[in-house]
């Protein structure tokens, strides 16, 4: 994302390069093994404890944290992975504020959960660190699965399959396996490389091969991968943004969340990555927090998130938002963009005041402008990429022919979060196991 002579107000190194390093640390810094038994006997290890049902996983929470309190971290980590492979990365990014956290016991009694997230980090980093991985292949099936997508469905689904000792060929688009969690998330949420550590860490199983910069409708086709493999996962995601549909979107300094996330994520030195002086970011959900924030930690010097409806309904957690606003966002609800003014790039951008109504969003003839160099579009994604067979429902994948499985943000049925998509992933790798082989394994 370079700056060009249409846009001025946008540069790289807003602030002293040890000043950005520092702001992209761990937002969340790890337990130490004393904070960690400290956090754990505060958990009540209910019968029948509501953290476990609201987890997408169904983590048994009470017996990990039971494992790390006894001191035995490697123990809980398995039990963490056998639900949920990539239980590293979501304990970094899962919202536990609105999932296990939100039912504890403790949070509903004393507005204090179990720090449940940070324990599984705890857990999972620990074991990782001593080089355990705890899994090992079934004998060779001779069957063998395509999957469409290297994100967290697609890495889920991977490592089960070659759990049951099938041989599993990854197909991803992109130059590194990961998806969303290494080009969607947020640099201080996932620091050290750890999506690719990860990957890395999941492919010791073995029997996983990872094809990168191959994409389905370009380079393979569904049918051709039906006749070369027994079965095939599709874990697509969403490639495509939706419009602003706003006079003027077309300018320079007008970009996509996703890209300058994905951006960010690949950037080695952030003192090069150009930001504009005053950022406003347009849309409610995960990817305008996690853009807004990290335009701030840049050196943006306002930066503005405007959302269409009231903040009790932005899909981003209140946790989320209060970050936000705790490094200087500013949050503006109630208003959808009208047209982005400027000559060749933006300089201001248009808003009208809606009015949330049972006939939907009305325009209450109220307008403002907000300066702006820079304008990220985050008002969601679409499918792309869909192969021939598949019937779509809602904009994402319902129906599929014989052989062929989904999951993810493809698909209909989540909350568009790693936690869901590695359940959705994980979940359609025992169907095609049974499928393949007649019998539950």
């Amino acid at each position: 994302m370079t700056n060009s002579p249409l846009t001025p107000g946008i540069a790289p190194a807003r602030l002293p390069a040890d000043r950005i390093v520092g702001n992209f640390a761990d937002h969340e810094p790890p337990l130490d093994q004393h904070e960690a038994h400290v956090a754990a006997d505060r958990c009540y290890f209910c019968h029948d404890a509501p953290c476990v049902t609201a987890c997408p996983t169904s983590i048994d929470i009470p017996l990990f944290i039971r494992q790390i309190a006894t001191g035995t971290a490697e123990s809980a980590a398995t039990t963490i992975w056998t639900q949920n492979i990539l239980g590293g990365m979501c304990a970094r990014v899962c919202p536990t504020e609105t999932l296990c956290e939100e039912v504890c016991v403790r949070e509903v009694a004393e507005g204090k959960p179990v720090e449940i997230g940070r324990l599984q980090r705890f857990a999972t980093d620990t074991a990782m660190a001593r080089g355990l991985h705890p899994f090992a292949r079934a004998a060779a099936t001779g069957r063998t699965v395509a999957v469409v997508g290297a994100g967290p469905a697609g890495l889920a689904c991977a490592h089960r399959l070659a759990l049951h000792g099938h041989e599993v060929m990854v197909y991803e688009r992109r130059a590194k396996a990961g998806g969303l969690n290494e080009y969607g998330i947020a640099s201080y949420k996932s620091t050290g490389n750890f999506a690719q550590r990860e990957v890395e860490w999941l492919l010791q199983i073995g029997g996983i091969t990872v094809q990168t910069g191959v994409e389905l409708g370009r380079d393979i086709k569904l049918e051709g991968l039906l006749a070369m493999h027994d079965a095939v996962f599709l874990g697509i995601g969403l490639g495509g943004v939706n419009a602003l549909r706003a006079a003027g979107e077309d300018k320079a300094g007008v970009a996509n969340a996703v890209d300058f996330i994905a951006e960010l994520r690949q950037t080695d030195d952030l003192t090069t990555l150009p930001v504009g002086r005053d950022v406003v970011v347009i849309g409610g959900g995960m990817t305008a927090v996690d853009a807004a924030v990290q335009s701030k930690l840049l050196g943006a010097e306002n930066v503005t998130i405007v959302y269409r409806r009231g903040q009790d309904r932005m899909s981003a957690s209140g946790y989320e938002q209060e970050h936000a606003t705790s490094v200087g966002v500013r949050i503006i609800c109630n208003a959808a963009p009208v047209a982005v003014h400027g000559n060749g790039a933006v300089r201001e951008v248009e808003f009208g005041y809606v009015a949330d109504t049972a006939d939907g969003l009305q325009p209450t003839g109220e307008t403002f402008r907000l300066k702006a160099d820079q304008v990220f579009k985050a008002i969601g994604q679409t499918l792309s990429g869909v192969p021939a067979g598949a019937a779509l429902e809602g904009g994402k994948i319902a129906g599929l022919p014989a052989r062929v499985w989904a999951g993810g943000d493809c698909t209909g049925g989540g909350e568009d979060l790693t936690v869901t998509a590695v359940a959705q992933g994980r979940d359609a790798a025992e169907a095609i196991h049974v499928s393949l082989m007649g019998v539950a394994g």
